[in-house]
């Protein structure tokens, strides 16, 4: 490598030029720490012609001129910086004894001077440094910006030819992404098959599957149609290879019985369904294939595989080790600033104390302190009028939204032909055995490159985990597809809106609206998926389509041409395709402008896209003589997906999960806790919620024991034969993937026997052994083979000494016997009471299955009169009430118009809690952060929801310790 970094700019004259350039970078950055590429002398002396090379330093133009000395320079900066006129020097001596050109131009790091401290910030940021401490990190003055032309002419007026000559380079640098011819990888096919022929037969073969016929002239005739129609366009656009990569990857996951479901816009294509990708029918559900793939567009389709979170890792590095480091690359994710992370990146760097920057990072979010300004500071106790402060607040609200680091995208896999490295440059990711392109989604979007996603999904491993404890614990062997259909006793369920653990539908709003709905039908859950969603909310649909389904309002299609289109959803449009469908049908578009009018729904970063569409859709509708009214609601619709819209194929696809989850919570239940427990961290709820849950629907749930427990939550039978879950040690907080393959490893030989025997084989430290005691798991375990154990089992108190006695017994240097080593007996502690031992628990492990930590001082709130959650959701409509619970979660949708919504807990149950903007802000800090929380509102009941509308929050006056109780917070 080169003795010391020196800099050299390269431009790329041609595609070929590029491609060394990407190659050469991907070498360079895979030898070093992320964030940093080295190159040596020799490999940028072989880059080639094809480069033109600039040096920033003089010691490099002898390399430049012995490597390309048609395509090398030097450059000549003027910064008005006190070292320019010696850097210039150097560089002009060097240009001639090399005999080598110079170029003129500046370093631009903003594009106007008053950005000037604004990257005075972020250069300390990256360098971990104050402002005070900055010296050479940042420049020292602000003549790094965008000149105009007249400026730049002016600065070097005495070397008109530098600038000359940079035009000339700029002109011979004519390359551009648009020369990228992409071809998707589509080498594996059999011997004697061409792909356009092994496509058809794998399409026909599945589709005979699909449908139960061994003769393909023997598939329905629409279906059939279909097929034919979809593999002429694949066939066309020369898409074949894409679809036959994912179908590879299904069929690894098959092989691996890894659950995995397509979704998204492949859920239109029949050849998707066909070939095993997706679930959904698009025939039977008529649904439209130019959603998902249209001539006009020409455009890669886009399909999204949903993969069991746990074992997704399995199906990526099976891509790389398919297709090669050099082929297969996951795609990058832009990380932007938030409030919070640029709070904290200024303020370390402005010298702020780090207790005043927690306290404001702390409060501030998406729960009413997105904005800094005076009156928030003052809020959390800081002077704004404070030079230090007032700087904060202006560089926090320039950095938000601006880009802090790449990071990888969730799943999103480039392929190639050619080797990727030769169309953008490959980089190790932070992620072991990960490896990442420089660009995101939207550059890749962009190029019209192939992006094959491959994305966790927690409830298809929960899935998973739960066939596989039915079959062990029940005798039932179930598959997705084998879940029976149009359940009553589901939809029940559902209707009822008793969803804690159920996929997509366990969210407030959904749980609320799900007494509404009443689905009876699996597309009655197809509907409730996509109908909590920015854009039927904000094109005012949900109320007509609630109406329309109780009989209060007649059906009614605002044109004859749309009864087809809207038949299914009442008249009312709910999907994406349905307004692709109606501007087909009255507003004149072709199918392929209807997909651009899909597109542009989603263009949330640039709104005036879907504005485009305003005059024209509206004006086309109207003529067709459609009420303006509607078709203006149509509109705010449109405008609402481009927030957040499903299509229906996406709803058909999470519906078909929703349902599975619903069947087993509905008929499995015990089985179902257990296996969500297991799949955790996803979903809505925290672990303690979904214990306390499972237990009102009277499931036994016992304690974390050494003796008895696995790592995992596991089912045991009771004394009358009903499944009881003993949680597992997983939860114990500070034991991890370490302890787990040590304590697995000692059990696989036999369960611990005693104190000594876990010492002695469980292989764990100290801390470790101390927090298996601290939460109770010790209870059942004698201290030594030949102790007795109490009737009562051991308390923790008593088990942490006791502890400490067997680490003294086990050390090779003690006797290993049942007396204490030290002289004096074992003190007596006085026991936990129940209420103590739950907040041991809480803290130990962030739940109990002892009971709820409202149970600790609900005589305290039954002394003040204050009701439980099942008083408050049985009382009178508008009676107005004080309540205290727990709260779990919060939620403030866009969609809501500053509103609040809360879940408080108890041991009875939820309480469903409205808190509006005004009633937020006279509370704020409390809102913000109380994990208990105290209310006075009024109950509102309708159409089978309680919702407890806040007036007044309050800090109750009871003593509870908070350690380990948490919400989730969402927005």
């Amino acid at each position: 490598l080169a003795r010391r970094v020196r800099r050299v700019l390269c431009f790329a004259q041609n595609r070929r030029g590029w491609a060394a350039l990407c190659r050469q970078l991907s070498i360079a950055r895979a030898r070093c720490p992320k964030g940093h590429a080295l190159s040596s002398e020799a490999e940028l002396a072989a880059l080639g012609p094809d480069l033109v090379y600039v040096a920033v330093d003089p010691e490099l133009m002898p390399l430049l001129r012995e490597a390309a000395p048609e395509s090398s320079y030097g450059l000549v900066v003027r910064h008005l910086h006190d070292g320019d006129r010696p850097h210039e020097a150097a560089m002009r001596a060097a240009a001639t004894h090399n005999e080598l050109p110079l170029l003129g131009g500046n370093e631009v790091l903003y594009h106007h001077r008053s950005r000037r401290m604004l990257q005075d910030v972020l250069a300390c940021v990256r360098a971990g440094k104050t402002l005070s401490e900055a010296g050479h990190v940042i420049r020292p003055n602000a003549e790094h910006a965008l000149l105009s032309t007249e400026e730049v002419y002016a600065r070097f007026e005495d070397s008109p030819e530098l600038l000359q000559r940079t035009l000339e380079v700029a002109e011979r640098c004519r390359y551009s992404l648009d020369e990228i011819r992409y071809v998707y990888p589509a080498e594996h096919v059999p011997e004697g098959r061409n792909e356009r022929d092994w496509l058809r037969e794998l399409t026909f073969r599945g589709a005979c599957e699909r449908y139960g016929v061994v003769d393909p002239q023997a598939i329905p005739p629409d279906a059939r149609a279909q097929i034919e129609r979809e593999l002429e366009l694949i066939e066309g656009l020369d898409y074949g290879g894409y679809f036959l990569t994912m179908w590879e990857i299904v069929q690894f996951c098959r092989r691996a019985s890894i659950l995995c479901q397509g979704r998204g816009s492949a859920a239109n294509s029949i050849v998707c369904f066909c070939l095993g990708i997706t679930a959904v029918d698009p025939v039977r559900m008529d649904l439209l294939f130019e959603r998902f793939l249209s001539r006009e567009r020409a455009e890669p389709p886009d399909i999204d595989l949903d993969i069991e979170h746990e074992r997704r890792e399995e199906v990526i590095q099976w891509v790389y080790e398919r297709y090669g480091r050099r082929r297969a690359a996951m795609v990058a994710n832009v990380i932007r600033y938030r409030t919070r992370s640029a709070i904290r990146e200024v303020g370390k760097v402005l010298g702020m104390p780090n207790t005043a920057l927690d306290r404001l990072s702390k409060l501030v979010g998406p729960y009413g302190g997105g904005q800094l300004d005076d009156a928030f500071l003052r809020e959390v106790g800081l002077d704004p009028r404070s030079r230090v402060h007032e700087h904060l607040m202006r560089l926090v609200g320039e950095l938000v939204e601006f880009p802090r680091h790449l990071s990888i995208h969730p799943g999103g896999f480039l392929l190639g032909h050619e080797p990727v490295d030769s169309i953008v440059p490959i980089e190790p990711a932070s992620m072991e055995d990960r490896t990442v392109i420089q660009w995101d989604k939207y550059d890749v979007e962009a190029l019209g490159l192939f992006k094959v996603d491959l994305l966790a999904l927690g409830s298809l491993t929960m899935v998973r985990k739960c066939f596989g404890l039915l079959r062990e614990h029940e005798g039932v062997d179930l598959e997705m597809s084998t879940v029976p259909h149009e359940d009553p006793q589901t939809y029940a369920l559902l209707s009822r809106g008793d969803t804690v653990g159920v996929f997509q539908v366990e969210s407030r709003a959904q749980m609320a609206m799900l007494p509404r709905l009443q689905p009876r039908t699996f597309y009655d859950l197809v509907i409730e998926v996509a109908i909590v969603r920015p854009g039927p909310i904000q094109g005012d649909m949900v109320h007509p389509y609630l109406r329309r389904r109780r009989g209060d309002e007649q059906v009614s299609f605002p044109h004859p041409a749309l009864e087809r289109v809207l038949a299914k959803t009442l008249g009312v449009p709910i999907f994406q395709e349905q307004v692709m469908k109606l501007a087909i049908a009255v507003a004149d578009y072709s199918p392929g402008e209807a997909d651009q009018l899909r597109r542009d729904m989603g263009a949330w970063r640039s709104q005036g896209r879907i504005e485009a569409h305003r005059e024209r859709l509206i004006t086309r509708m109207t003529a067709h003589g459609i009420a303006r009214d509607f078709a203006e609601r149509v509109f705010a619709q449109i405008r609402g997906f481009g927030e957040y819209g499903f299509p229906e194929s996406h709803a058909a696809s999470f519906a078909l999960i929703a349902y599975v989850t619903a069947y087993l919570r509905a008929h499995h239940p015990a089985a179902f806790s257990c296996a969500l427990l297991n799949a955790q961290p996803m979903g809505f709820y925290s672990p303690a919620t979904i214990v306390e849950d499972a237990k009102r629907r009277g499931i036994e749930v016992r304690t974390i024991d050494v003796a008895r427990s696995a790592w995992d939550c596991t089912l045991e039978r009771d004394a009358d034969g009903e499944l009881a879950i003993r949680m597992g040690m997983r939860y114990i907080k500070g034991l991890g993937e370490r302890e787990r393959s040590q304590l697995e490893a000692a059990l696989a030989t036999a369960p611990f026997a005693s104190l000594d025997d876990l010492v002695r084989r469980g292989g764990l430290n100290q801390r470790a052994l101390m927090s298996l005691a601290q939460s109770g798991a010790l209870e059942r375990l004698p201290e030594a083979p030949d102790t007795p154990l109490p009737a009562s089992g051991v308390d923790r108190r008593d088990a942490i000494w006791r502890l400490r006695g067997a680490l003294q017994r086990v050390d090779d240097s003690l006797p290993l016997s049942g007396e204490m080593t030290e002289p004096h007996r074992a003190p007596h502690f006085e026991r936990l009471r129940q209420g103590e031992k739950i907040l041991w628990d809480y803290r130990a492990s962030f739940h109990s299955a002892r009971g709820h930590p409202m149970t600790v001082i609900r005589p305290q709130l039954d002394a003040q009169g204050f009701p439980d959650a099942a008083e408050l959701n049985e009382a009178p409509n508008r009676k107005k009430m004080r309540f205290v619970g727990m709260v779990i979660c919060r939620q403030r949708p866009q969609t809501a118009s500053g509103v609040t919504f809360y879940t408080l807990e108890d041991e009875t149950g939820f309480v469903n809690l409205v808190v509006w903007r005004d009633v937020f802000e006279r509370h704020a800090i409390l809102a913000r952060t109380a994990m208990l929380l105290g209310v006075t509102g009024r109950v509102e009941r309708s159409e089978g929801v309680t919702h407890f509308m806040a007036e007044e929050l309050w800090e109750p006056r009871v003593k509870l310790h908070a350690d380990g109780l948490r919400s989730r917070d969402f927005h």
